[in-house]
């Protein structure tokens, strides 16, 4: 199962999030719902570093199947709406495949 889990203040502005597994729903290199949340994940962090210049630290292990992002400062308006976006196309893979593949949690920091 991947599990992500999304970090906000009290506020509810983002401060990272983390993906960690494999989804378990197929194989290596034939399971889409794993392919699904790291495209949508990749996707958002190369969006957010370039169309709304955040600045971020990003660690990974691809072994583990971790991401980990924090955000260094209060996020903008494009993050905020970058972040929306990759938890709605989160929230639909969740939907299509069941959350035996992916849990969404979330925390207040």
């Amino acid at each position: 199962m991947t599990k992500i889990l999304v970090r906000k203040t009290s506020t509810g502005a983002y401060t990272g999030f983390t993906c960690i597994g494999h989804s378990g729903f197929a194989q290596a290199g034939n399971d889409i719902v794993c392919a699904s949340i790291s495209v949508l994940v990749i996707n958002a962090i190369n969006s957010i570093e370039q169309f709304a210049r955040e600045k971020m630290s990003v660690i990974t292990n691809e072994e583990e199947g971790l991401i980990d992002v924090r955000f260094a400062n209060p996020v903008n308006e494009k993050t905020t709406l970058l972040m929306d976006s990759l938890l709605l196309g989160l929230r639909e893979v969740k939907e299509q495949y069941g959350s035996k593949y992916l849990k969404l949690q979330f925390e207040e920091v």
